[in-house]
């Protein structure tokens, strides 16, 4: 059964398909799978986890999205090691907390929090990211919190790591309410 769902499974999944709790809980004990997060097991064979905290906390979170410095790590376009998972939500959900990994929550709203979402798979997890231009957007919004002197970094990195989109990116500065702000280092970029 786990090998049908690309070795990993749900504890609520394999109950609903007819596993009792003392069969998963056996093949746990006998450490043919491996917790992966809350509820989530993996078989212990499978190739390690590139990014744990990740799928942790994607799995925990689903309608979650990877933004600001996780998002610009996931990119390649900053120096910076992402001390918790950033997720971002929507307005009216619920801020994600778990003990382990730590994660950062932020709520956005309509458009900012719906446009230029990516999905990509991580160890076999579908995980939400935001675009490098919406993420890079997002840091300039969130500047005061997480410092400027990262932003400045991300849009250089952006310009030499990346196709430089100039028109891409003040498409979500409009979004996210900072086209103003962005505008003067963006044209600085060209």
């Amino acid at each position: 059964m786990f090998r049908q769902h690309g070795g990993q499974l749900r504890l609520s999944e394999a109950l609903a398909r007819g596993f009792s709790r003392y069969q998963f809980y056996q093949l746990r004990d006998e450490e043919l799978i491996e917790p992966v997060s809350r509820g989530l097991y993996r078989l212990a064979d499978m190739p390690p986890i590139k990014n744990p905290d990740l799928v942790a906390a994607s799995t925990r979170f689903p309608h979650a999205v990877l933004c600001l410095i996780s998002a610009l790590d996931w990119h390649g376009i900053t120096t910076q090691i992402p001390h918790q998972v950033h997720l971002a939500v929507a307005r009216d959900a619920r801020l994600p907390v778990l003990d382990y990994p730590p994660v950062a929550g932020y709520r956005f709203s309509g458009r900012a929090f719906s446009a230029g979402i990516e999905q990509v798979d991580v160890d076999g997890i579908t995980l939400q990211v935001y675009n490098p231009e919406k993420t890079l957007a997002d840091c300039f919004k969130f500047r005061n919190r997480i410092g400027m002197d990262v932003v400045l970094e991300a849009l250089t990195l952006y310009r030499t790591r990346k196709a430089f989109l100039p028109g891409k990116l003040m498409e979500y500065a409009r979004i996210c309410r900072v086209a103003n702000v962005m505008a003067p280092y963006v044209e600085a970029k060209l």
